[in-house]
């Protein structure tokens, strides 16, 4: 314990707070004085005139420089046959898997339907191609190739009559076309490239900028525009689209355009009040001008297949379709979906598409899309 008493004890005088030590503060030296010369005054600088002003005005881009001269663009039945090879291809490799080297039979003609009705030709076509080609050739060889001719021959029976080129009537000024379809079918693009050929027709021409809920398809419509120098009418995103149509219009008949040209917003068939709004704009039209619009262009996507009979029933019955574009035709294996559309419908099929340049879409031969759905190199032979 006296131990432990003395260790505390120890701590305690060890803790003892010491006094704080006071610091006397020195006194600051006084500032010295020095004298500061005044700094040399410059003369002012001269007074320069500001340049007028430059008045800016927008047209189309200039062109990029080209190092090296441009490479010849291929023949429009290249770029055909090149964009439906992925359709022609299956057809091609189903037929070749089915005849060569074997005698013809019943199961063979089945399995030709089935790789048919699998490229989007439809079941009324395909049975009706493979009935043509069993006839008089049951237990004997075929090759494939003349399977391919009879496959050519009937796609192109069926497309001669709906393949029309779009006319246009100079005595109604302007000629209003209206373009529809669903969301995503290529209107926008379609409506530059039909700006482009009609441009270079020497028609005179106005947009209109339908698409009010989509600022990106607006835009658009004005790059267009401007590189073919072609005037658009545009509102405030979300705007009444019937409305446009009709100023639009009136703006046309005031400039005697030649054409007019109107996007719509992509609308789902199955979506009635989008439908209805379609419908309004038609009925809009009218009002000013009762024969309006004189062309109704419904814009088909290849690559959507079947649906594509869906939406040229439900855009006839609201829109009054008169003709086809279809697009995107390089991009899918079910090109043979124009077919099954003309066996049902029997509209006119304009133009179609196999790519995003300005002559990628081309006025609609029969002849032509038989032969490279088929898979013929030569578009003569």
């Amino acid at each position: 314990m006296a131990r432990l008493f003395k260790l505390r004890h120890a701590e305690e005088e060890f803790w003892e707070p010491k006094p704080e030590v006071q610091l006397e503060a020195k006194p600051q030296a006084a500032p010295l004085e020095r004298e500061i010369a005044p700094a040399p005054v410059e003369p002012p600088p001269p007074v320069v005139e500001a340049p007028p002003p430059v008045e800016l005005t927008v047209g189309p881009p200039a062109p990029e420089p080209q190092l090296e001269p441009p490479e010849a663009r291929p023949s429009w039945w290249s770029r055909l046959r090149q964009g439906l090879a992925r359709s022609s291809s299956s057809i091609g490799q189903g037929v070749a898997d089915i005849f060569t080297k074997r005698k013809l039979s019943a199961d063979m003609l089945e399995d030709l339907e089935d790789v048919l009705v699998r490229a989007d030709l439809g079941v009324t076509a395909a049975t009706r191609i493979a009935a043509l080609v069993g006839k008089g050739r049951y237990d004997k060889q075929i090759a494939p190739e003349e399977v391919r001719a009879i496959l050519a021959e009937e796609v192109e029976r069926v497309l001669t009559p709906v393949a029309m080129p779009l006319e246009v009537n100079g005595g109604k000024k302007p000629f209003v076309i209206l373009v529809v379809g669903v969301n995503g079918s290529g209107k926008t693009t379609t409506i530059g490239k039909l700006t482009a050929k009609f441009t270079a027709e020497g028609k005179s021409l106005m947009l209109a900028a339908g698409d009010t809920f989509r600022a990106a398809a607006v835009e658009q419509l004005r790059i267009w525009g401007g590189r073919m120098n072609v005037p658009v009418i545009a509102r405030e995103p979300g705007a009444d689209a019937a409305g446009l149509a009709f100023d639009a219009i009136k703006a046309a008949q005031e400039q005697n355009i030649d054409i007019l040209l109107m996007d719509t917003a992509g609308r789902l068939q199955n979506r009635s009040e989008l439908m209805a709004e379609l419908e309004k704009i038609v009925r809009v039209m009218k009002k000013i001008d009762a024969e309006a619009p004189h062309s109704v262009l419904l814009v088909l996507d290849a690559t959507v297949g079947q649906n594509a009979l869906n939406q040229v029933e439900i855009f006839g019955k609201v829109a009054g379709v008169t003709g086809l574009v279809m697009t995107k035709l390089d991009g899918t294996a079910r090109g043979g979906i124009l077919v099954a559309i003309a066996e049902k419908f029997g509209l006119p099929v304009h133009f179609i598409g196999v790519g995003e340049q300005a002559d990628d879409l081309e006025p609609f031969t029969a002849r032509d899309f038989a032969r490279a759905i088929a898979g013929f190199d030569d578009e003569t032979a």
